[in-house]
């Protein structure tokens, strides 16, 4: 195997999913290029948590690049919409239209240009919000995409996008990153932190967060507000 074909990009966004699929790519033996996206976000105490994490967890490199979704807006994340603090039936006003779709786009340019084949994303359909791009049938059709629309796919090299959490609970998720050494404290999963990245502890978020350390009976190293 070349070096090139061990080089991934992964998306990491600070949050305790991605940090976890960080360190699972790196116990893999790939050589990691981390991407995290300012999109416009409600804060950017989860940049400076992905910078931490990355460094931590040995990534060769950390990138981050700048798409205004704020923009377009239609999310509780990058408009002037309130962040709900009690669970709603259907897709939640949290969700940012098409985000995942963009945030891996940007990484599959990236692998191009790195000579990368392997793309990762920490999504989950098991213990998440509902978002229909977190789903096992999102990561396969944008795989389908990946190798329909780059020249590695059409020179026949292939793309893998990897998405190693997406059946398994945020308990499981916990344990998995203990596991590999990561320090959950770094990280910053809460949908509206404060400049020092702590965690209001009521979004939906946050509830999901806190159950995964309660049902894997690990003690929770947030930082609340």
């Amino acid at each position: 195997m070349t070096e090139s074909a061990r080089r991934a990009v992964v998306l990491l966004s600070g949050g305790m999913d991605s940090a976890v699929v960080l360190a699972h790519a790196r116990a893999a033996g790939f050589d990691c290029h981390a991407l995290s996206v300012r999109y416009g976000q409600r804060h950017s105490s989860e940049l400076d948590a992905a910078a931490a994490v990355a460094r931590q967890l040995g990534a060769v490199a950390h990138k981050v690049v700048d798409v205004d979704l704020r923009a377009i807006g239609g999310s509780a994340l990058t408009a002037e919409i309130a962040v709900p603090e009690a669970p709603a039936a259907g897709i939640p006003v949290t969700y940012v239209p098409a985000r995942n779709t963009i945030m891996l786009a940007v990484a599959l340019g990236w692998a191009e240009v790195l000579g990368a084949r392997d793309l990762f994303v920490g999504v989950n359909a098991v213990d998440y919000s509902g978002y229909p791009d977190c789903r096992p049938a999102f990561v396969d059709a944008f795989e389908r995409l990946a190798n329909l629309a780059t020249r590695a796919g059409v020179e026949g090299q292939g793309l893998r996008v990897h998405a190693p959490l997406i059946d398994l609970s945020k308990a499981d998720i916990v344990r998995r990153g203990i596991e590999l050494g990561v320090d959950f404290a770094a990280t910053v999963s809460c949908y509206q932190a404060d400049a020092q990245g702590r965690a209001c502890g009521r979004c939906d978020a946050c509830r999901l967060r806190a159950q995964g350390f309660v049902d894997a009976g690990v003690g929770d190293p947030t930082r609340y507000a």
